[in-house]
């Protein structure tokens, strides 16, 4: 039988419209991709009932509302741990929902936890440092040249041409500026020059598997090496992807992504970000256990319809999945 399928998500135009700057609310959701997901959604046989951000949320539950399954893709606005405040009163409610919960967010969220946890499991990710404010850059002992992002942000935000440090000088400038615009710590880790693959995988725990592989290729135009906000907000111009031939290295990658997503325990569906070092090497970079949905636009949609598996599939998948795991028959 059909379900009763709740969507929480965030709108970018909302947050626009109430005068938030575009690199701010760049994980937020397009209209058109809400649109695209509620109409796979239905597509599977399921209802959906659009119920909009974690605010909404909150009256509809106070309110007395309940549905079969929550599809929740809500980013959050502020904080490392934004990205658990749904499935967090949805846990409080009991309510069913996909993707990861609380813990798995906020962990993979702050991009320093996820790195320890992978770390300590032995999974390949580049050497880092924290920096809280400029008195810790002296703490920093790492080999230039030195990556420097947000600590807990996604979408590339951020990110530019100028993200790479070559000494310590330019690294405090760097670093100086995120603390300035993004008010959080800066996630400084050893640069890695190779190739760049994004991995989408699928499932649960052992029987979670790799839906696809494919590598992002900059144009010099953007910079070549970094792949930034600007690069992924026009992507159509500045990035180029494509499938990996089957390989060593592809293997490696494929492995790498599979291991790092079963150790921090991600659900029902995620991309990881993969680069190679010098000697061609994969670590991971991030993951991120929302990904981003539009048909056509975000990674992982672009992934599984080169590996012939159409968006309403994909969805459905999703959907069987969390279905699945909490012992929901549709």
């Amino acid at each position: 039988m059909p379900l009763n399928i709740g969507l929480v998500y965030d709108l970018r135009s909302e947050y626009l419209a109430a005068g938030f700057a575009p690199e701010l609310v760049a994980e937020f959701d397009s209209d058109e991709t809400i649109d695209s997901l509620a109409a796979a959604i239905s597509s599977a046989g399921h209802r959906v009932d659009r119920i909009g951000n974690a605010r909404s949320l909150c009256a509809r539950l106070v309110a007395g509302d309940s549905w079969d399954l929550v599809f929740n893709i809500a980013e959050g606005l502020s904080g490392r741990c934004r990205e658990s405040q749904v499935p967090a009163l949805l846990e409080l409610f009991s309510v069913p929902y996909t993707f990861s919960d609380p813990l798995v967010l906020a962990a993979t969220l702050d991009k320093a936890v996820a790195k320890r946890l992978l770390q300590s499991a032995g999974v390949a990710t580049p050497r880092f440092a924290v920096v809280a404010d400029s008195s810790a850059l002296d703490t920093v002992n790492l080999a230039y040249p030195l990556f420097a992002k947000p600590l807990a942000e996604g979408s590339g935000k951020g990110v530019s041409r100028d993200s790479i440090a070559d000494s310590p000088d330019a690294l405090a400038s760097l670093c100086q500026r995120l603390l300035d615009t993004f008010h959080e710590s800066v996630l400084v880790e050893e640069y890695l020059p190779g190739r760049e693959f994004t991995v989408a995988v699928l499932g649960n725990a052992s029987t979670a598997r790799i839906l696809g592989v494919m590598e992002v290729s900059i144009s010099d135009e953007a910079g070549g090496a970094v792949y930034s906000y600007e690069s992924k907000e026009k992507c159509e111009q500045l990035v180029s992807y494509s499938t990996p031939e089957p390989g060593a290295l592809t293997s490696a990658v494929e492995t790498l992504a599979l291991d790092a997503y079963r150790v921090l325990e991600c659900r029902d569906a995620a991309r990881l970000d993969i680069r190679c070092d010098r000697q061609g090497r994969p670590s991971f970079m991030e993951v991120n256990p929302l990904p981003g949905l539009h048909p056509t636009h975000s990674d992982l949609p672009m992934i599984a319809t080169a590996a012939g598996v159409s968006y309403n599939e994909l969805i459905a998948e999703i959907i069987n999945n969390a279905c699945e795991r909490q012992g929901i028959r549709p």
